[in-house]
């Protein structure tokens, strides 16, 4: 699995009571040109980076934006500094803990390994990237949320981004269109 890093997130609850997350993954050095003006539009509290970034200074760009937690995707063997697998706990508005990671998924199931690490450190959401195939779905027990790919496009997928609102009440994941902004449903 790679090495863990365990960080508890304090964001700031936000004036309607929540905390958004802007996620993203594979950039792959290119992030769509609208990605920063959906992030304005977002407005996230934080931004979490699921790997296969490529170049570092697309961190640097998303951090314009929020506070950037991010993971190393298979690409990212010159990140050395950055973790495999991030364990966030998000302590506001309602607790949450996120296990942060790039391979995650076999298809729409969670390898056992990360099934086994994410319960272990009492994560309810598994987020990840790779596969450049957005998807919200729940296997083991865990929720499991790939964004999607906001870097070039892959084949015929959408070029997506995704949001974690966490409320009193939980949390609600959702997919948005890197070009338009509007919401991303699949066909």
């Amino acid at each position: 699995m790679g090495r863990l890093v365990k960080k508890t997130v304090s964001v700031p609850v936000g004036v309607n009571g929540s905390v958004r997350l802007a996620v993203v993954a594979d950039t792959h050095s290119q992030p769509h040109p609208a990605m920063g003006a959906r992030l304005a539009e977002l407005a996230p509290d934080a931004i979490l980076h699921a790997g296969d970034i490529g170049d570092l200074t697309v961190l640097d760009e998303l951090a314009r934006f929020a506070p950037v937690y991010a993971v190393r995707g298979n690409i990212d063997t010159h990140a050395r500094d950055l973790p495999d697998v991030l364990m966030l706990a998000i302590a506001a508005p309602a607790p949450l803990r996120i296990l942060l990671t790039h391979s995650a998924v076999y298809g729409p199931k969670l390898r056992a390994a990360v099934a086994r690490m994410a319960k272990a450190e009492g994560a309810v959401l598994v987020v990840c990237g790779h596969s450049h195939v957005p998807f919200i779905g729940i296997d083991r027990g865990l929720t499991v949320f790939n964004p999607g790919s906001v870097g070039p496009r892959r084949f015929t997928l959408p070029v997506v981004l995704g949001t974690i609102d966490v409320t009193p009440a939980g949390f609600k994941l959702a997919h948005v269109d890197a070009a338009t902004g509007q919401t991303w449903l699949p066909p």
